[in-house]
């Protein structure tokens, strides 16, 4: 077993070469993953990437650790079945908003429904780059693609509200423009027991360029992020006086010290509340009525499945004692397949 204690972001970087467009938010991404892991003490033997189809799923090539290369949609598949069988292994998901939410939907809900003990990289750049163009689940209605040359008449998916909405036990944001806070939101989200997803907010500049600029814009930036902090209020702005209320069941955004409101009418953000309405309002606040939530939404402590499986097994073989697979295949009604005699 390697030496923690040494390693180092090259003893992650394999010598493969990195083969995404120049400028692609992917490469940012990339460099955080590899900067982080040497920090968690965790052995490179114990560490594995799992990715679908799409530019991000390129991943695993460019990380000196174990990893797959699946097949379209179906990381959460691989990632789950790996984690049960070997619950001793970090493993790492790493998909796209295509590979994800769309022909992967399914197995994307179901792995953050079971509180799979994995870390889930979403890059999120708003269309399908790998295939040249095409619209994806979360472009916007209106976009114009190769597939969509009119604008596209989908409503875009949420991929925070669809995490919540599956209560996922660990949800986050961050964007590709901001390598250290990304790096913070990695190390808080392997440091949680159970599915952390985080949602990466990533350029693509060469089909969808500036889709993120309403929130990376450096001019403009404060006033359209709200960093999430833990027990502080809902704060924002490059004056640092503007903050989030909820007006009934409505978010809205006010103005500190206009109409008669104060720092006491901001909401508070709790992410360990086990109740994720709050985290859900957050999933639903979008641009431009709304700056754009960045941080950890949602913290919860819960069981996880591959735990859980394990303690199952361990109880009935307490129980039933060690199982016999001869016993179990030949265990009630068998048949004797025998040739047609008759046949000619």
């Amino acid at each position: 077993m390697s030496d923690t204690s040494t390693l180092t972001k090259k003893d992650f970087t394999s010598n493969q070469e990195v083969r995404w467009c120049p400028g692609c938010g992917d490469y940012a991404i990339l460099n955080a993953v590899q900067s982080v892991l040497p920090k968690l003490g965790i052995p490179k033997e114990k560490v594995v990437f799992v990715s679908g189809i799409g530019c991000s799923s390129r991943f695993p090539y460019y990380m000196d650790t174990y990893g797959f290369h699946t097949i379209h949609g179906r990381a959460a598949a691989i990632a789950t079945g790996l984690k049960v069988t070997n619950p001793g292994l970090s493993v790492w998901m790493i998909t796209g908003d295509g590979d994800s939410l769309s022909i992967g939907g399914n197995h994307f809900i179901h792995a953050i429904r079971r509180n799979i003990d994995i870390n889930v990289l979403l890059f999120n750049n708003e269309i399908y780059g790998l295939t040249k163009g095409q619209y994806s689940p979360t472009s916007p209605t209106g976009l114009v693609t190769k597939s969509t040359p009119y604008g596209s008449l989908d409503r875009s998916f949420s991929a925070s509200s669809l995490a919540i909405g599956a209560e996922a036990s660990f949800f986050a944001r961050a964007i590709d423009t901001d390598p250290k806070y990304l790096q913070e939101i990695i190390a808080r989200a392997t440091a949680h027991k159970g599915t952390s997803v985080i949602e990466i907010l990533q350029n693509c500049v060469i089909f969808n360029d500036g889709a993120h600029n309403w929130t990376t814009d450096r001019a403009s930036k404060d006033d359209h992020q709200l960093r999430l902090e833990h027990g502080k209020p809902m704060i924002f702005g490059a004056e640092r006086n503007k903050g989030i209320r909820l007006n009934g069941i409505k978010p809205e955004v006010i103005t500190i010290g206009e109409n008669g409101m104060t720092e006491a009418d901001v909401l508070v953000h709790d992410e360990k509340t086990p109740e994720p309405t709050l985290a859900y309002f957050l999933s639903r606040m979008r641009a431009p009525e709304f700056p754009t939530p960045l941080g950890v939404f949602r913290a919860v402590e819960d069981s996880t499945y591959d735990e859980q499986v394990h303690q199952q097994l361990e109880d009935i073989r307490l129980k039933k004692g060690q199982g016999d697979l001869k016993k179990l295949l030949f265990a009630g009604d068998t048949w004797e397949v025998k040739g047609d005699q008759n046949h000619a």
